[in-house]
């Protein structure tokens, strides 16, 4: 093994490695806090050696992984959002089990999934990663396993997991069976001539892909995964998951049509079927997705579904930049997942923040009269909330504006009027829980833990802390609250500041898509 074969393999290696450390530490120490700290030197220094092989690009490891700028970008935002979601679990966790250290065992075996995931290049380390990003998903969705919900949900991940699997392992060996080769970047060239099995094998495959971004008609476990699994766990399928996934389309397909000049010329453009033919159902996905998830956003009362039937929509946006095509697309969904993972986290946190140990702060009247008892963090969700909603001095507004551009750019004025259309949509659910926030002084007697804790996290504490057993003796104990509120708060900061002055930062990854476009 060569020098710049290690360098590529040492942010994978790292993570292995933290990984292995927490679970003999929540083995034989059995103390949260030790396994959160190797948790969190562990992923700092994977992204200190994400920088480092950035200046050896590009860099491939055999016929499985390659690495080049579009890659590390991915990196680093599956690293950070690992980060934040180490972070905000902490506080999180701490009421309910504060021997669960194996908790973040699985949380850096799914990061290491992802990273895999984003950086394969064949259909082995494709399936790879994905399969264990998802098995390390199950355990992390049922982690209370004393609630029934959480429970139910992890049964569903499980079981419709289990069938993409099926479907993915045959759609490879279809395409294998056609073309004789394992290489991911082939399924750009394929074309009608290899026969029946070629198409048949792509669309198994992009089912698969379809259940892990969970857009229309892939969607429907979404809402109730979302809903069961633990507040900072739904954060992570909300973004890790998903970005991982939008990274290796655009890499696997980008020869198709994202580097070329979109659906619109796709039919000079190349001769193979994903060019010639899957636009179109891709097109027909971005805009079901967007009419789905915010029609049905609007008749939910529970926080959680109402975000898990939003994600559907931003995925069906991003879709509309990845067939908008040409020589900026992938800084424009580059620039998307930023301000997606970062509003998304964000407004998960706050709600993670606010649950208690008996209940997720998931209904919209837990957050009545919130901006009265604690107008810091309503302020955090409402920035959060209004930047989903795409409006402007946020990074939503920056966002939605680059892929309306490029999708009328490239003329594609059906997708960019239901973009539109649904942004407008958007607002009403959005503004409903805004609303709740700064209407009454308090919430009703059932969500009356949410004003303790939003209190608690005003003050920068643990609502509660005081009747932990042992955790006056955690050392670092009462900064960990501290730590997770100026997370949320970085992470509105960032929000803004990317809606009022994106051209530095579009330009950082600019830098990123040129060494990996």
């Amino acid at each position: 093994m060569s020098v710049s074969d290690l360098v590529g393999l040492f942010p994978l290696m790292i993570l292995a490695g933290t990984s292995l450390l927490v679970l003999l530490a929540a083995a034989f120490l059995r103390r949260l806090v030790v396994s959160l700290v190797l948790t969190l030197v562990g992923l700092a220094a994977a992204l200190v050696c994400v920088g480092i092989a950035w200046t050896w690009l590009p860099l491939k490891v055999g016929a499985l992984l390659s690495f080049d700028g579009f890659v590390l970008f991915g990196f680093v935002l599956i690293l950070g959002a690992t980060i934040f979601v180490a972070i905000s679990s902490w506080a999180y966790l701490r009421g309910r089990d504060d021997e669960g250290g194996d908790y973040y065992f699985l949380l850096l075996l799914s990061c290491l999934g992802a990273c895999i995931l984003a950086a394969s290049t064949a259909f082995a380390s494709f399936f790879l990663g994905l399969e264990l990003l998802s098995v390390s998903l199950y355990a992390l969705i049922g982690w209370r396993r004393e609630r029934a919900a959480g429970t139910e949900a992890a049964i569903k991940y499980l079981i419709l997991t289990g069938a993409t699997s099926a479907f993915l392992l045959f759609g490879m060996a279809l395409i294998y069976e056609a073309t004789g080769t394992m290489d991911l970047f082939k399924l750009a060239s394929m074309t009608s001539a290899q026969g029946l099995a070629a198409p048949v094998g792509l669309g198994m495959i992009l089912v698969g892909i379809g259940f892990k971004l969970a857009v229309v008609p892939f969607h429907l476990w979404t809402p109730d995964v979302y809903d069961g699994a633990p507040a900072p766990v739904t954060a992570y399928i909300a973004t890790v998951s998903k970005g991982a996934m939008v990274v290796v389309l655009a890499r696997a397909l980008a020869p198709a049509f994202v580097g070329s000049g979109g659906v619109s010329q796709v039919s000079t453009a190349a001769p193979s079927l994903v060019a010639a033919g899957f636009p179109w159902v891709f097109a027909l996905i971005a805009g079901l997705s967007m009419f789905a998830g915010n029609l049905l956003a609007l008749r939910e009362s529970n926080v959680k579904r109402i975000l898990a039937y939003s994600s559907i929509a931003h995925l069906g946006y991003i879709l509309v930049a990845f067939l908008a095509g040409g020589p900026q697309a992938l800084r424009t969904i580059a620039f998307y997942l930023v301000a997606y993972f970062a509003m998304t986290l964000g407004a998960f946190g706050v709600i993670s923040a606010l649950s208690s140990p008996e209940k997720d702060a998931d209904q919209i009247e837990d957050y009545r009269g919130l901006a009265g008892r604690s107008p810091w963090t309503a302020a955090m969700l409402t920035t959060m909330l209004l930047s989903l909603a795409g409006l402007p001095l946020t990074a939503g507004f920056v966002g939605k504006f680059l892929i309306l551009s490029a999708g009328a750019g490239a003329e594609l004025w059906t997708l960019a009027v239901i973009l539109a259309i649904n942004g407008t949509i958007s607002i009403f659910y959005y503004l409903k829980i805004v609303s709740a926030m700064f209407r009454g002084a308090e919430p009703p007697p059932a969500s009356a833990h949410v004003a303790a804790a939003g209190a608690a996290l005003h003050a920068g504490s643990t609502p509660g802390a005081g009747s932990i057993p042992g955790a006056g003796s955690i050392p670092g104990a009462a900064r960990a609250p501290l730590l997770a509120a100026l997370a949320i708060a970085l992470l509105a900061l960032a929000v803004v500041a990317l809606g009022i002055y994106p051209a530095p930062f579009l330009s950082i990854i600019g830098s990123f898509t040129a060494a990996g476009g």
